[in-house]
């Protein structure tokens, strides 16, 4: 269950409050004067300076009107922008016929955060137009009735109170569903029964397809075009044959997180229930995760003191893609292996092959950035083999997805939270594969040891699950030693060995201004990108980016020691080389 916190200090809530005859409106944007529209109720008076303007989203999506149903809970934004260089006051009210059932407050999210006060919020800006403020509110309906509350300017003079409750503070409560897959139409979603992968039941009736709670992360896989037909029309529980598999692929649903500190100055996460020491770099502990709707964008700092209330929350940046805000993603579960294994490396620097994503393969090596950018990019061209629409974008995985997936796991959702393991073996297992094996294991974490192998494949239970985000088989493999992984991260968009001749569509890569982690983004930390934040975790390698080697690389490879690991970062000129793989996602975007 998340809790929200709610300012209660405010004994009135209302709607926007410009309710000004068209013309007077019209004037007040060229004249700036000063106009009072005054209300038929107490304590209801508008005084507005010039224009102002707002926009009321509900899950995203601008519109004028919240329809509750009986004991229904909604959030929405309003964000209201002074285009004048004079101060502007409002109130906010609202036109509807609801009852003592209703109540609402301004959301906090960050510890800095001031709400409006009742007497009505300014917006000021000096010598620029356009200052603006959001605010993120809640209105619950608790009674058996459906309420519908109409919103925004030229409402009438038909307007009702919301009422605060007034002792303390209220924390609304609501369940902390992920967002469900968002399946393309070719692909077939899938668990894994009696050694086998099965085709799921879509509903998830009785968690048959996911349970984040159980660390049971959704799967889906796309089939060869000769089989495809037979596999969509199959019943629920049909083998599907790992010989018919070509891409295998992990949900990571939209979310928030923050990250805990017990002194309030080192932040390596909080205790919980699943560590039986005090988090330290060396063994880091709960990142706090909360799933959000693809409307809900947190921003704040992120960090809070272990045994407070969380009210500092940051949604990773990996879940906007240009100007889209996902609802999740889709992460290869292995890494990338070319349609003919076989060959040396794996495929090497050609854009012949194509990708796959399987276990038990050799992964694709040797091959150089903008290469696998290309190649990543040929699975959306018309007629592509996996049966891919164009509601898909397939790209090689920038860094702030690899974070993504990081700071999921060490969550409860993740291995972190999987009660199969304790202390140390928490940290994903290291693929010591010299083969370069996909989805293999060691058994441990990184170490010392030069008895490389594949000694678990990805399927034994524990020895080889632990080397998935989950600790179960439902996670994604090889984030530990295997090959070392590029990802689309680069400084400052120098292009060096990596083949390109300029950098691709900015969505398709993260900048980096800085080769200093802690002002990497245009001079400030950058939150979600699994760089300062987690830097140092579990003793993994840290290395940034700079002028000679300005691309980045993840996880290393079987044989580095107790420096590889999820956490792990270096950096690389962009050339192909033999121990260096890269790693596929995919935004499914419905228009």
């Amino acid at each position: 269950m998340r809790r929200i916190l709610l300012n209660t200090k405010i004994s009135k809530i209302y709607v926007l409050c410009t309710v000004l005859i068209s013309f007077l409106l019209l004037a007040s944007y060229f004249s700036y004067a000063m106009f009072t529209v005054t209300k038929e109720k107490s304590n209801a008076i508008s005084i507005v300076t010039g224009n102002l303007t707002y926009d009321l989203k509900v899950d995203g999506v601008s519109t004028d009107k919240l329809v509750l149903g009986p004991k229904e809970s909604k959030t929405f934004t309003i964000t209201l922008t002074n285009p004048n260089n004079r101060l502007a006051r409002f109130n906010l009210y609202y036109k509807g016929n609801l009852d003592s059932n209703i109540e609402a407050g301004y959301i906090i999210d960050c510890e800095s955060q001031t709400p409006p006060e009742e007497s009505g919020v300014n917006l000021e800006k000096v010598n620029a137009v356009g200052s603006s403020e959001t605010y993120k509110l809640v209105i619950s309906n608790n009674g058996n009735q459906e309420q519908t509350i109409t919103l925004g300017v030229n409402v009438g003079l038909d307007y009702n109170d919301l009422s605060l409750p007034s002792n303390g503070y209220l924390f609304a409560e609501y369940t902390n569903e992920p967002n469900a897959p968002e399946l393309d139409t070719n692909m077939i979603a899938v668990k894994y029964e009696n050694n086998n992968w099965v085709k799921a039941d879509t509903s998830n009736t009785n968690n048959d397809w996911y349970n984040y709670d159980a660390q049971k992360w959704a799967n889906a896989v796309t089939v060869s075009s000769s089989t495809r037909a037979s596999y969509k029309s199959a019943n629920v529980g049909t083998v599907i044959n790992m010989n018919d598999i070509e891409t295998m692929w992990v949900w990571i649903p939209r979310y928030s997180y923050s990250i805990g500190s017990v002194d309030g100055t080192n932040y390596y996460g909080k205790q919980g229930e699943y560590l039986t020491t005090v988090p330290t770099q060396e063994l880091p502990g709960e990142i706090d995760v909360k799933f959000v709707a693809s409307g809900e964008k947190d921003r704040c700092s992120a960090k809070y003191k272990v045994g407070e209330e969380i009210t500092s929350w940051y949604t990773p940046d990996a879940f906007t893609f240009g100007d889209e805000e996902l609802s999740g993603i889709w992460v290869g579960k292995f890494e990338t292996s070319s349609s003919n294994p076989d060959t040396e490396y794996g495929g090497g620097n050609t854009t012949a092959l194509d990708p796959m994503i399987k276990p038990n393969v050799t992964s694709w090596r040797n091959i150089y950035i903008s290469t696998a950018f290309n190649v990543s990019l040929k699975m959306n061209d018309n007629g592509n083999r996996y049966g891919f629409s164009s509601n898909v974008d397939t790209h090689m995985m920038k860094n702030s997805e690899w974070g993504v997936v990081a700071y999921l796991s060490q969550s409860k959702y993740g291995k972190l939270g999987n009660t199969d393991f304790s202390n140390a073996n928490k940290e994903v297992y290291q693929n010591k594969s010299n083969q370069y094996i996909t989805g293999c294991s060691y058994g441990a974490p990184s170490n010392g040891n030069t008895d490389y192998g594949c000694h678990y494949t990805y399927d034994i239970n524990i020895d080889g699950t632990g080397a998935s985000t989950t600790g179960t088989i439902y996670g994604v493999y090889d984030m530990s030693g295997g090959a070392w992984e590029y990802v689309m991260g680069n400084y400052n968009e120098i292009v060096s060995n990596s083949g390109f001749t300029s950098m691709p569509e900015s969505k398709y890569y993260d900048k980096y201004t800085s080769s200093d982690i802690f002002t990497a983004c245009n001079g400030k930390e950058c939150l979600s990108h699994d760089l300062s934040e987690t830097a140092g975790w579990y003793g993994d390698y840290q290395n940034n980016l700079n002028i000679e080697y300005p691309w980045i690389g993840r996880g290393d490879n079987y044989n580095y020691s107790t420096g590889a690991g999820v956490f792990y970062f270096d950096h690389g000129n962009g050339t192909g080389y033999d121990l260096a793989a890269y790693r596929l996602v995919m935004n499914v975007i419905n228009d």
